[in-house]
């Protein structure tokens, strides 16, 4: 097998505690699976995915397929919200330069980088907070000078549903926290929570390109949602409806729990076409362009694997589900693998993507599925093994939490059992952090740049 390459510094590395996470247990395990996760959110970045898109030559702007010419475009706008935002606007103001008009982009609280074209507006994650409207107003403030013979480019990336709301009319901000909360914690998948959240904000829903009309929409996005469709809900048609989002709360047991007003307007909504997402694209002058997606995540992280000298292959990029539970069944995997192995031959990298969810109780500590999935994994899988398990959200947020996600081993138990740390009670209690923290198992990673769901990494030497 291959060997981690030790030129990288910590400039470069993402991970900012990698040192200390592989200072015990199976190091070499570790080095090589943090290695590869690391291959792999590089593998998102949507900053070179726009440079791949982005091309300026003369007065001809290529994006994509398409090709304007700048003679016929009085002026450049870019908006856009999102955790993968930042890098796709400094890409394009790094090409367009002075050709950029003006420009806003809402991103989470904390980064600290700055453009000179183009605002860098910081919100609240994954809770919207009051600068979450004030964005959405910006963007709005930005779109409405734009005219027919305008382009706006949008960069829209996963986490722009909370970072831009603009609640419908009747509904405080209050209110809108107080449901994604309970969204949050009911154990309801992305997409279930943004069929109701679209339904009450005035951004989403594709709303964002009708506003933009009639000038040209160009939207530059991570495409991450499971079934493979882009992500940027203020840029696409919305095929769910009103009644979906009653569906989602009457699941979910939370109709009776959410604020009277927003019951009701959705209530109501289903009766009111005027209220509904924008349903079809037809007649706007609107396109659409990936720069970057869980697939090349994961085979970038499948690529690193096989150049250290593992087998590798990619399980699934949409794996959803229960944390705990994927934790158990990756547990299984690897208890196969090592037994009798198959369905690969040890050494071998198993990759995957998609996204967890917690179903949360009335009372819970601090943690988040990628930390509960690593947790799960290493109580249920106990081996002479060398064996690493490493799930990470690769925006670099897991959770309500700064941690990233976690790693653990075949020692992890043994381990944990020396320090006084009860996995069991972490798991239960939805307490995954300060067990992975006391273990040093915990991944910082600050923020990515990307995002792009979770990435996972099951490694056996």
């Amino acid at each position: 097998m291959g060997t981690v390459m030790n030129s990288l510094d910590d400039k470069e590395r993402i991970l900012k505690n990698f040192d200390t996470l592989v200072s015990h247990g199976q190091q070499t395990a570790r080095r090589d699976a943090l290695q590869i996760a690391e291959a792999g959110i590089r593998g998102a970045d949507p900053g070179v995915g726009t440079y791949n898109q982005v091309k300026l030559e003369g007065e001809l702007l290529y994006v994509g397929d398409k090709v304007f010419n700048l003679k016929e475009i009085e002026h450049i706008y870019v908006v856009g919200a999102g955790k993968g935002s930042y890098p796709i606007a400094e890409a394009l103001e790094d090409i367009l330069g002075d050709l950029i008009t003006e420009g806003i982009v809402v991103v989470k609280k904390g980064e600290t980088r700055r453009l000179k074209h183009i605002e860098i507006y910081e919100a609240g994650h994954p809770i919207p907070d009051e600068d979450s409207v004030a964005g959405a107003r910006k963007i709005l403030k930005v779109v409405e000078k734009a005219g027919e013979k305008d382009l706006v480019f949008a960069a829209i990336t996963g986490g722009s549903s909370s970072l831009v709301t603009l609640p419908a009319d009747g509904i405080t901000l209050k209110e809108m926290q107080d449901l994604t909360d309970l969204l949050l914690k009911c154990g309801a998948v992305i997409r279930e929570i943004n069929i109701v959240r679209k339904h009450l904000c005035q951004m989403k829903g594709g709303r964002l390109v009708a506003y933009i009309q009639p000038a040209e929409a160009v939207t530059l996005t991570l495409d991450t949602a499971p079934e493979g469709m882009p992500w940027p809900d203020m840029s696409l048609p919305d095929p769910s409806t009103f009644q979906d989002a009653i569906d989602v709360l009457d699941y979910y047991d939370l109709l009776e729990k959410v604020a009277p007003s927003i019951k009701n307007y959705i209530m109501e909504g289903r009766n009111r076409p005027e209220l509904e997402t924008v349903k079809t694209l037809e007649g706007m002058r609107t396109t659409i362009f990936s720069v970057g997606d869980p697939v090349g995540a994961c085979e970038a992280a499948a690529k690193c694997a096989t150049e250290l000298g593992y087998n590798s292959v990619i399980l699934s990029s949409t794996i959803e589900g229960e944390a705990k539970d994927v934790g158990i069944c990756f547990a299984g995997i690897a208890k196969e693998i090592v037994n009798y192995k198959r369905p690969l031959s040890p050494p071998c990298a198993l990759i995957s993507g998609g996204e967890t969810t917690v179903t949360i109780g009335e009372e819970c500590g601090k943690g988040g599925p990628n930390q509960e999935l690593v947790l799960a994994f290493a109580q249920k899988f106990k081996s002479s093994a060398e064996v690493v398990c490493v799930s990470v959200d690769t925006d670099g947020t897991d959770g309500p939490t700064e941690i990233a996600g976690g790693i653990v081993d075949s020692l992890t138990q043994e381990r944990a059992e020396e320090l006084g740390v009860d996995i069991d009670y972490a798991i239960k209690n939805h307490n995954s952090s300060p067990a992975l923290t006391k273990l040093k198992d915990a991944l910082v990673t600050g923020h990515t740049g990307t995002n792009v769901m979770n990435l996972r990494v099951l490694l056996i030497r």
